[in-house]
């Protein structure tokens, strides 16, 4: 199979993969008159889904193409393509010029016709090509896979939509060619199969034309936003606020603390790195054991793809001119994804409840191309619906979908599964902001720990790598040790890597920190629990570990409560370099220089964050926490620790 130059893979398109197929239409041979009108309401996209494609040398059969094609002729290809660029200026108005690419499929020659939505809609093309007859104009749209003419109310709401065009797909005249990045297109390309990711000699105007992210005239060429934001490295310097913000409430919403990690950059990888993140640090699976059998059920807290969704319908559906992120709020009750502003005003609340609500226009219509061809989502009504299910197949409660009378915001709320939720009641808190709650006594509250973190300590002998940690632990299970066992220890500051400023390193290995010592011997003192099943399943296994937490609850607040008795305090190595370094009142960038630091989110869970916990550093803006001009500064305790030191 050979491919053309346009950036889709052909066998994606033939069978639906990356395209709805009301966005395809398939010809056997060349029928202008047909193609004309289709290619006229794909011009005008009128539910502003991005346009359509045309496929020449498929036959249809029962709305999917016949395959082996029928394929044409390199005459015909010629012939036609020429003919559509004469269509493109006499029989349409404004003038307007798919883009044309031949592909070769099971040695058949195939001609694509890639569509999309126009700039200056709306369309109209001559109803007949008859001379005599054809000089007569109509407008043309899309109603599910066929192609009519706009009448009525249709034609009304058209002629509305003159000139208004999706903010992901305007020129931006503020920013230039050049600011694409030519290496984040052709990893795109490269990752849906395009062979136009082979075409090195191509300019990079000319790449981006092909692509649909450059526009403008020949002499003044502008990118398209979409581009920018799918191909600048970072989107937000013309999109400000284009970034996920995932937040975690271990008190609630209405507590005083929480842990908030953001993340930047090219809208899939944005997507991705968040996605990853969440499925790392806070989703989790629960064994409930039954009495009456010997099959036990597996439940996750919240379902991975109902979390998928939700955030990428977030990234799909925001508004890029509205200078709020997509946020994440996890509490131990409930996932929910904000995105601002609302729905299109056609949706309503009681359809979304049931999966049944269809937007009728999108807001913007080229990124869910971008997003289906690196399968990110699938099709247009799709996500709701998935997200019910999910929730459904899960045995978790019903989300909910949230959005206010002036479509201002959306919501889609995630309650967590009630055996996930029983489960972490036993275990205390789980995931996330562990460090708080092991320092939890300078604010009166519990202390926690999991089994698996104490499994882990007291399995940990000097320097260890992964494998040599799996190994001892037992299983072999990479991405297991990872959620349940290595990333809480770390964030707990029990245990350290050997090598902080490159976390990924084939070298890097594992020890015990002074305080995850301290909690070892603790462990060990108490006997353990040989069971390393889920800790969300066995009563015996809860038990032991909130025994374990009870007897090494006074010593470690005592630990860490050291500063305000006098006594010592088993502060990371990290945390002691920190109160070292800072002088009078720094910025976060100061403190990375002076430690000599560019991992920012190593920095923020290593150093910043158990230093602000253990009551060591505090903020100069504590009530703006995000604020630009926040600083840090030692406190009494603080100054106090480093003196002694």
């Amino acid at each position: 199979m050979k491919g053309g130059a346009l950036p889709i893979a052909i066998d994606d398109l033939l069978h639906g993969r990356s395209v709805e197929w009301e966005r395809l239409e398939l010809k056997a041979g060349w029928n202008p008159v047909r193609v004309l009108h289709t290619l006229c309401a794909f011009a005008n996209d009128f539910h502003n889904l991005g346009g359509g494609y045309v496929v020449l040398g498929v036959a249809e059969e029962d709305g999917r193409p016949a395959l082996p094609p029928v394929g044409l002729s390199q005459k015909e290809v010629d012939r036609i393509q020429k003919e559509l660029l004469e269509l493109g200026h006499s029989a349409m108005r404004p003038p307007y010029h798919p883009l044309a690419a031949p592909y070769e499929v099971d040695g058949k020659l195939l001609l694509v016709l890639w569509a999309p939505g126009g700039r200056t809609r709306p369309y109209r093309a001559r109803r007949s090509l008859v001379k005599g007859k054809g000089d007569e104009l109509a407008w043309f749209i899309r109603k599910g896979s066929s192609t009519v003419e706009a009448r009525g109310a249709d034609e009304r709401e058209l002629l509305g939509l003159a000139a208004t065009v999706p903010l992901d797909d305007r020129e931006n005249v503020f920013a230039k060619v050049e600011d694409l990045s030519r290496e984040l297109m052709v990893d795109y390309l490269r990752e849906v199969g395009s062979e136009l990711a082979e075409e090195r000699s191509l300019p990079l105007v000319e790449l981006g034309r092909r692509m649909g992210v450059v526009g403008g005239t020949r002499e003044a060429p502008f990118p398209i936003n979409v581009g920018l934001l799918f191909f600048h490295p970072e989107p937000w310097r013309f999109f400000p606020a284009t970034q996920i913000d995932v937040v975690w409430f271990p008190e609630g919403l209405g507590g005083d603390r929480f842990t908030e990690k953001e993340f930047r950059g090219p809208l899939h990888r944005m997507l991705r790195d968040a996605l990853a993140y969440i499925e790392n640090t806070f989703l989790s699976t629960t064994v409930v054991k039954h009495a009456d059998r010997a099959e036990a059920d597996r439940v996750a807290n919240y379902p991975l793809v109902a979390v998928e969704e939700a955030l990428v319908n977030a990234v799909y559906h925001r508004g890029y001119d509205v200078r709020e992120p997509v946020e994440v709020r996890i509490t131990h009750e409930e996932l929910t994804v904000v995105s601002y502003p609302g729905p299109d005003r056609s949706v309503r609340a009681e359809e979304l409840a049931t999966g049944r609500a269809i937007a009728r226009r999108y807001r913007n219509r080229r990124i869910g191309d971008f997003l289906k061809e690196l399968e990110l989502t699938e099709g247009r009504g799709t996500g709701i619906p998935k997200i019910l299910r999910a929730m459904r197949d899960n045995g978790s409660p019903p989300p909910t979908f949230r959005f206010d009378e002036d479509h201002t915001y959306f919501a889609t709320v995630l309650p967590v599964h009630p055996a996930a939720r029983a489960a972490g009641d036993s275990m205390g808190d789980m995931r996330g902001d562990m460090r708080g709650d092991l320092r939890g006594d300078l604010r009166g509250d519990e202390a926690a720990i999991t089994a698996q973190v104490a499994d882990l300590l007291a399995r940990l002998d000097g320097e260890m790598t992964r494998h040599e940690l799996q190994d001892a632990l037992g299983f072999g299970d990479r991405e297991h040790l990872r959620r349940a066992y290595l990333v809480p220890a770390l964030r707990a500051g029990f245990v350290e890597m050997t090598r902080p400023e490159t976390p990924k390193s084939r070298a890097q290995r594992y020890r015990l920190t002074a305080a995850g010592r301290a909690a070892s011997r603790r462990v060990h003192d108490r006997g353990g629990d040989d069971d390393q099943s889920s800790p969300a399943i066995a009563p015996a296994v809860v038990q032991a570990a909130g025994e374990a937490t009870s007897d090494l609850r006074g010593d470690l607040r005592g630990d860490l409560r050291g500063d305000l008795r006098g006594d010592e305090a088993a502060v990371t190595e990290h945390v002691a370099d920190l109160l070292a370094r800072l002088e009078g009142e720094m910025t976060r960038q100061d403190l990375q220089d002076a430690l000599g630091l560019g991992d920012r989110e190593h920095f923020r869970l290593s150093y910043l964050l158990p230093a602000l916990e253990a009551g060591l550093v505090e903020m100069t803006r504590p009530d703006k926490p995000r604020s630009r001009n926040q600083r840090y500064r030692l406190t009494a305790a603080g100054r106090a620790r480093r003196t002694r030191r």
